[in-house]
């Protein structure tokens, strides 16, 4: 069945004119006549039986409906370059993968790790995006997920990654003294907006009393509470494997009890088992385990 779309040419003559509201500027910047612009954007109005522009005298006025197609046009134009690019960016010797992943444990736990991978596997570029939250895989374009176990994984094959405890964090010269449950409610606590009950539960579990525990501000990610802590602007409760350096490094301290049930479990998920996976995408699941793997065991 043949695609009722209108030709390129005649969209790109449409979203530039609809970009700069002339059609003498879309066509210096097409490289074309005035007359062919108005002449695609003639047969585009033609080929769609609605009008685009209103036309007086030798100025364009975009329409409503024009208005919300050029927005349409724009987007699906700017994703077919975005596409295009990325294919022509291909190894013509190799192969990439496409993962989505939380960014701050891609951030602070998988790029610093990802040189090994490429030592290994020097033809596989590996691209990573952004997803905070669960979504169907199939159909996503992409390869696999690196994300928190979720009933939206169902049926997927999931392989458990590692365990995510949130500790206390702050910066030491917050504390001149011993650290106590005293000094952990007299500093100001820095709160993650997607737990907001997150230091209530961490002061129920570890017995420390916590005055007014939702008050102090609030962060979208985990990669911004470091910061703050970092700053010094306050106690950040986040996971022990995001600040491990710069626990050891002495940059930030963790002197309280981690929150022992406050905790996720990262997992790797892929469509199906690693062995049937196509061989790029199996190289990194392989990788990946054996990265997790030769972690030392707490205890």
């Amino acid at each position: 069945m043949r695609r009722k779309i209108p030709s390129n040419s005649a969209l790109m003559a449409f979203e530039a004119s609809a970009r700069h509201g002339s059609f003498a500027r879309a066509a210096d910047e097409l490289a074309l006549t005035e007359g062919a612009i108005s002449r695609q954007i003639g047969r585009l109005e033609a080929f769609l039986g609605v009008t685009l522009f209103e036309r007086v005298g030798n100025r364009v006025r975009l329409l409503p409906s024009g208005e919300r197609y050029a927005a349409q046009v724009r987007e699906s134009l700017d994703r077919l370059e975005r596409d295009s690019q990325y294919l022509m960016g291909q190894p013509k010797d190799g192969a990439s993968i496409d993962i989505a992943t939380i960014p701050t444990f891609a951030t602070r736990w998988l790029i610093p790790r990802l040189g090994g991978f490429q030592e290994r596997h020097p033809n596989i570029i590996v691209h990573l995006a952004e997803r905070m939250e669960p979504f169907v895989l199939a159909g996503s374009g992409f390869d696999a997920a690196i994300h928190f176990e979720h009933p939206a994984w169902t049926g997927m094959r999931m392989h458990r990654l590692l365990h995510e405890t949130l500790v206390p964090v702050c910066h030491p010269a917050l504390l001149d003294k011993a650290a106590d449950a005293a000094s952990l409610d007299r500093l100001p606590r820095l709160h993650r907006r997607q737990n907001p009950d997150a230091w209530q539960r961490y002061a129920q579990e570890s017995g420390i009393t916590l005055t007014n525990p939702t008050i102090g501000p609030c962060y979208d990610l985990h990669i911004m509470l470091i910061g703050a802590a970092l700053a010094g602007l306050g106690v950040a409760l986040v996971p022990r494997l995001y600040v491990e350096t710069e626990l050891a490094e002495g940059r930030l301290i963790a002197p309280w009890p981690e929150g022992q049930s406050i905790s996720k479990t990262f997992s790797l998920i892929l469509p199906e088992p690693v062995r049937l996976s196509d061989g790029p995408i199996q190289a990194f699941a392989d990788w990946l385990l054996s990265e997790v793997h030769a972690l030392p065991r707490a205890g």
